[in-house]
Parts: structure tokens; C-alpha cells; sequence
């Protein structure tokens, strides 16, 4: 094995105990970038200087015998919509395709300052708009288990990355699924914490719920380090409301994840929801990966919350956030924006504040819906995406086993039904497909039930890890690696 794909958590403690040298451990992730990017474009903007710079730093901190943080000398990698003080930040649009940022944003400090090493930036659809991970800038990243197809998205770029072991932690964003479609597709984990769980300073809605920011990994262990490093009461996020006097977001109650007992759940399983477009293929395999672990829980029924109205509500409020940040880029210099992000604010100015309204109100109706729901069940299970990855040259799907879908997103329903009402939720690897490609079980948690989730991911991973049919799935790096650049395929550099 090597170091780079060691876990986060077994790498830091070789680091910690001075047997695994930091700069040794950045070495094996930038051969393993160099080896297997090409072939899958995911790793699109680094400074190898800096990041051995500040390994050599790391490396002396422990030498020295200085008190090292959760994260040191881990190499991480940070999506490109997310700022970093001195290396190229473009949001996957051509307006910032130069743009170098000046200081670190909030998410990208806190894990620098836990010890993180920036090993470069992660690929992202233009402005995160869309799960397929493809712009004009960078052009597309390509699935690890086959380059043609979708990598999903928009923390595409750190899913793929994770699956190639080009770093053992990422971070991610999450407002449609973000942190959980590219986690099921890759074969890896992502987690969409309760708003405000790991605050933001960008959203340009501050009390607008739908956007996270959160972290993926290879392992829910690895993963619960990194959140533990994100979380706090800053009060640059209204979201993360606080009392005076008392921390509310400890880092102690998330870098582990906490032990559970599953035979003592209730859990709920819904292939969609009662509205989601669920292929066909999708269902059925949901049907037997459940069948092989449903034993381990106390009961498993069939049963969703009611979600009439979510599709309309998400539309309109998805539409309101777009608006807030794109508006004037798509009136001002609409032929330098894509077309999902022209298509969000396009769809914005047809809505009237009646129609605004009427959203917010069947998001609380929905709200209180949801948290009947879990008045009966302790989390429910689902297909993370509707469907099996698709050919990234396929912008969106519009039709699903033969059906039209709504929007570019409505495939993104089984998501989306969890954002809507804010629960947190994690994308778990769950084998393969019939297709032969990663296959992601959403677990949903109820209302601030982070830790419950983790808790739950953690215990069926260990359950799931002994039988190859529900293992996490790893692709082939040799393969990968002697793989024709994606960069030669048609279509490779911007939208159509």
C-alpha cells in the first residue's frame, strides 16, 4: 500500500508517532495525481511548492515535539469555490478563470489551521450549478471506475479525488446533493450536515438553509476528523446560532464517531420518497443491497414522509439563491455564463413574491411533516441518486427510463427532499451497481441528528466492509493511470 492511500485517521497517527514522514505522505499523493489526473481531470489547480513548503514545516512541527492539530500534515483537497489565499479560485466560471483569492474563507482556514496541507484544487460545474462535474474552464472530470462517464457533482472533482487516493480528506458544498451525488457515484462519503453545522461566510442568503458546506472522505471515521475541524458557533453564518455563554458546535462531539446499536433502530426505507424519478435499475438494486444488511436493525419498513409539494418548493427556492448570487452576471455578460446557471435565473424572474411565499410556507408544511415522520423512525434509508452514472457528455438527464424529467436538477430529487427540510444526511458506499459503477445508500437523520447519522454510517460500514457485494468499491489505478487523457475526448472543454 501506499502512503497516499493510507486512511486520514492511520495517517495521522503514523505522523504523530514519527512514522510516517508529512512530506513523504504529500510526495505519494502528488505521484498519484500526476499518475492518474489525466485521465480523469479532478485535481485542476495546485502550487506543489507551497504544499512542500508547508509539509517540510508540518514534518519539523513534529520533530520539534510541538502540539500537532487534528489534521497535521494531512494533504486535503478544497473545491474550486472555495477561496484560497494565493492559489487560483475560478468557481468553474470563465469571468474568475485567473482570479487568485487574497485570504482563505472561513472552511478553508479551519482546516488549514487544524494542520491541513491544500494539495490543490477540486474540479466543479460553473458556480456548482448542476451534478455533472464539467465547465469551461477546466473542461470535465471523468468517473474513476470509467472515464466517459459522470463523476456527478458539483464536489465532483473531491469525490474523484478521493477514490484515486490523490488525498484521504476533501471538502465539499451541498444545496441539491452536492456533498452526496458525487460521494455515491465515486464509491466514496459525503456528508451534508444541518445548515449551519459548519458555518459559511459566502452564502449571499445568510438565513437561506439550503447551501452547506461539509466534508467527504474514503471512511465515515476519516470523515467525522475532518467535520470535527469545521464545526463552530462563528458568527459570520446567522445559521449557527448560539448562546451566549455556551459553545454549542464542539469539535469533541464529532471526530468520532459515536457507537450505536442498530438492532435498536427503526428505519425506514423509501426508494423515493413517493416522488423522485428512481430508474428502475435503481430500485432494484436498492431492493437487494437493503435485503442483505436489513437484519441488523430492530424493524424496517417501507414508508416515506409525505413530500407533495417538494419539487415546486425546491424549484422556487433553489431559483431565490441563484438569484442572489448570479443576477447580475447573467444580465451583464450572459455569453461568459453557462447555461444551468442562465436557466436558474432565468426561471427566477418568472416568479412572483406570491410564489415565494407559497414556498416557504409548503417548506414549513413539509418541515413539520418530516418531523412527525421521525416521531416513529430513527433515520430512513434511500437510493442516494435516482440513477447509475451516465455519460458526462450527457449534460443532464433529461429523461429517465424513458420519462422527461422537470428541470436539469429533478434527478437529483432523492437529494433534494432531504434539503428541503434541512435534516442532515450522509451517502455511504454500498458495492456496485448492475452497471458496475458505485452505488451510494443515503442514510437521513431527523432534525440536528448529526451525530445520530454518523453514528449509524459508522456501524453499517464496519457491518458491510467483510462482504464484496457491499464493500466500498476502489477503482482500478493501474488501469487509470495507462488510460487515455480525458482531456482528447470530444466535447472535453465547456457545455455542449
Amino acid at each position: 500500500m501506499e502512503p497516499c492511500d493510507l486512511t486520514a485517521i492511520e495517517a495521522r497517527r503514523l505522523i504523530g508517532s514519527k512514522k510516517l514522514s508529512p512530506t513523504e505522505l504529500l510526495e505519494s499523493c502528488l505521484a498519484r495525481i500526476d499518475a492518474v489526473d489525466p485521465a480523469v481531470n479532478c485535481m485542476v489547480a495546485r502550487d506543489d511548492a507551497a504544499a512542500r513548503a508547508a509539509a517540510k514545516d508540518a514534518e519539523a512541527a513534529v520533530m520539534r515535539g510541538e502540539a500537532l492539530g487534528a489534521l497535521h500534515g494531512l494533504p486535503v483537497g478544497v473545491k474550486d469555490l472555495e477561496n484560497t489565499e494565493g492559489l487560483r479560485t475560478t468557481y468553474g466560471s470563465v469571468l474568475f478563470k485567473d482570479f487568485v483569492p487574497p485570504e482563505d474563507q472561513l472552511i478553508v482556514r479551519s482546516v488549514r489551521e487544524a494542520g491541513a496541507i491544500i494539495a490543490g484544487k477540486t474540479n466543479t460545474p460553473e458556480w456548482g450549478a448542476g451534478a455533472n462535474t464539467r465547465n469551461a474552464v477546466y473542461g470535465a472530470t471523468g468517473n474513476p471506475f470509467d472515464p466517459t462517464k459522470s463523476a456527478a457533482g458539483s464536489s465532483g472533482g473531491s469525490g474523484v479525488a478521493l477514490a484515486c487516493g490523490m488525498v484521504p480528506i476533501a471538502t465539499g458544498s451541498d444545496t441539491g446533493g452536492s456533498l452526496r451525488n458525487p460521494a455515491a457515484f465515486n464509491g466514496i462519503v459525503g456528508f451534508r450536515p444541518s445548515p449551519g453545522l459548519v458555518p459559511s461566510d459566502k452564502r449571499p442568503l445568510g438565513w437561506n438553509p439550503l447551501s452547506v458546506l461539509g466534508p467527504m472522505a474514503r471512511t465515515v471515521p476519516d470523515l467525522c476528523l475532518l467535520l470535527s475541524t469545521m464545526v463552530s458557533d462563528d458568527a459570520c453564518d446567522p445559521l449557527a446560532t448560539t448562546i451566549r455563554g455556551k459553545t454549542v458546535r464542539r469539535p469533541e462531539d464529532f471526530a468520532v464517531p459515536a457507537e450505536i446499536d442498530l438492532a435498536g433502530l427503526k428505519v425506514a426505507v423509501t426508494p423515493d420518497f413517493g416522488f423522485s424519478p428512481t430508474e428502475n435499475h435503481i430500485r432494484e438494486v436498492f431492493a437487494e443491497k437493503v435485503g442483505l444488511f436489513a437484519h441488523l436493525f430492530g424493524a424496517v419498513d417501507d414508508a416515506t414522509p409525505d413530500c407533495t409539494g417538494t419539487d415546486e418548493t425546491f424549484e422556487v427556492l433553489r431559483s431565490v439563491a441563484f438569484m442572489a448570487g448570479m443576477y447580475e452576471r447573467v444580465r451583464d455578460t450572459p455569453e461568459l455564463v453557462g447555461p444551468n446557471v442562465r436557466a436558474n435565473v432565468e426561471e427566477g424572474l418568472t416568479y412572483s413574491a406570491l410564489d415565494v411565499t407559497r414556498a416557504l410556507k409548503q417548506q414549513t408544511v413539509l418541515y413539520k411533516t418530516w418531523q412527525q415522520f421521525f416521531g416513529k423512525y430513527d433515520v430512513i434509508l434511500s437510493p442516494a441518486v435516482t440513477l447509475s452514472p451516465r455519460p458526462w457528455s450527457e449534460l443532464f438527464p433529461a429523461e429517465i427510463d424513458g420519462k422527461a424529467t422537470r428541470t436539469y436538477f429533478h434527478w437529483l430529487a432523492n437529494a433534494y427532499a432531504v434539503t428541503t427540510v434541512g435534516h442532515p444526511a450522509i451517502s455511504l458506499p454500498v458495492g456496485l451497481d448492475r452497471a458496475g459503477m458505485p452505488f451510494g445508500l443515503q442514510i437521513v437523520g431527523p432534525r440536528g441528528g448529526d451525530a445520530k447519522v454518523l453514528a449509524v454510517a459508522a456501524a453499517l460500514e464496519r457491518e458491510l466492509a467483510g462482504d464484496k457485494r457491499t464493500a466500498r468499491p476502489v477503482p482500478n489505478i493501474a488501469a487509470l493511470a495507462k488510460a487515455q487523457p480525458i482531456s482528447a475526448m470530444p466535447g472535453f472543454l465547456g457545455f455542449d
